[in-house]
């Protein structure tokens, strides 16, 4: 299976640091946030992954053409398409690292659906792939969440966290295993939210319409309406890095050797 990772946003609260850089090569630990979320799927055996692309979207391809100069991978067969996606594979290291990078230019304001509807070619004869943010971290399983996934046999399910209002809500139907409804960031007291790391079937580019809105939108109310999605609980470690204060929290976490998503650890 593939992970589809979503690094296009211009990352505007956390502007201290994304003037300079995306806001998925944003460090913690002395590696980009976005290399702790792969690094995480690598443990369960995901090392094929479409990062898509947008603002400051050169730096991130820049990171991994030069990857082969870091401490983890050497990178081979670099190779440019028509469609400006930059592919790229990894030879297996000290650290057991085999990463195999596709990286999408899929524009600089467009949506989240459009960004996904963008890639979808790179995922011909895959029935099912992983999707997240590029900028939250979490220790949630994997596999378990993927056997979740298949059993519930939904067209999308998402990993749900207990989370203040300033994220998306959503509302469980009785059984807790079922999306009722999903609303983007309605205020109010604490409730589940969509913490990213997600499951899709290929049926999900069915719900997009033509791209002009936020998954969290338009989409995620319709696969919710239709009863085709449904939530994994998740109570163990998530952490967005959308602020400085943020950034610095799990960014102390590593360097003090006590981050929970450092699972390959």
């Amino acid at each position: 299976m593939k992970a589809v990772i979503l690094a296009g946003g211009k990352g505007s609260r956390i502007s201290e640091e994304s003037r300079f850089k995306p806001k998925p090569l944003v460090e913690i630990g002395g590696r980009p946030i976005l290399w702790h979320i792969m690094k995480l799927y690598s443990f369960y055996g995901v090392d094929e992954f479409i990062v898509c692309c947008g603002y400051k979207g050169h730096m991130i391809k820049e990171y991994f053409v030069n990857y082969n100069n870091t401490r983890t991978v050497s990178c081979y067969d670099l190779s440019a398409n028509d469609s400006g996606a930059v592919a790229m594979a990894g030879n297996a290291t000290a650290e057991n690292e085999r990463f195999k990078v596709t990286l999408v230019d899929t524009g600089l304001e467009t949506l989240t659906a459009g960004r996904l509807l963008r890639i979808r070619q790179y995922l011909e004869g895959e029935e099912e792939f992983f999707l997240t943010y590029g900028d939250g971290v979490s220790d949630v399983n994997i596999d378990q969440l993927l056997a979740f996934h298949r059993k519930q046999g939904k067209c999308v399910t998402i990993t749900t966290y207990p989370k203040e209002e300033r994220f998306g809500q959503l509302k469980l139907k009785e059984n807790q295993s079922e999306v009722a409804s999903f609303r983007e960031k309605t205020k109010g007291e604490a409730s589940l939210i969509n913490a990213g790391f997600m499951v899709m079937n290929r049926a999900v580019f069915d719900y997009l319409g033509d791209g002009s809105e936020m998954l969290e939108d338009g989409p995620f109310e319709k696969l919710s309406g239709a009863g085709e999605m449904a939530a994994y609980r998740h109570d163990g470690f998530w952490s967005p890095m959308d602020t400085l204060k943020e950034q610095m929290y799990l960014d102390h976490m590593c360097r003090t050797d006590s981050a929970p998503w450092m699972v390959w650890k």
